[in-house]
C-alpha cells in the first residue's frame, strides 16, 4: 500500500490519542508548523482509506453542539504500517542529506 502524505500525518496526528476530524486538521497543522492545511473533504477520504485496510477504526461518536463527531484511534496494524513509512522516509532523507554534503564538499553527488 502505498502511504500519501495526507495518510502519514493523518496517522501520526492518531499516535497519542483518538481524535475526531477536526481535531486531526488541528494536530496535522500543529505538527507541520502549518506547512499542512488538510482539507475536511480530503481528510475524510484518508480516513475512509485508512480505515478500509484497517489502520484506523472508529473508537466512538459523541454529539457536539448538536453535530456528530466521529473519534478515530490508530491500530496496531496502523502503527506498524506508520513505523515502516517513517523508516522509509528517514532512510530516504538521509540520502538526500548525505547527497548534499558530498555536493557541498565538491565530491561526486
Amino acid at each position: 500500500m502505498t502511504i500519501t502524505e495526507p495518510m502519514f500525518l493523518a496517522l501520526t496526528a492518531l499516535v497519542d490519542e483518538p481524535r475526531h476530524g477536526y481535531g486531526i486538521v488541528q494536530e496535522v497543522e500543529r505538527l507541520t508548523g502549518g506547512r499542512v492545511h488538510l482539507k475536511i473533504g480530503t481528510l475524510y477520504g484518508v480516513l475512509d482509506r485508512l480505515a478500509g485496510e484497517e489502520l484506523v477504526e472508529l473508537d466512538r461518536e459523541e454529539v457536539q453542539q448538536g453535530r456528530l463527531r466521529r473519534y478515530y484511534r490508530l491500530t496496531e496494524k496502523g502503527a506498524g504500517t506508520l513505523r515502516e513509512e517513517a523508516e522509509r522516509v528517514a532512510q530516504t532523507a538521509a540520502v538526500a542529506t548525505a547527497r548534499l554534503r558530498a555536493r557541498a564538499a565538491g565530491g561526486p553527488a
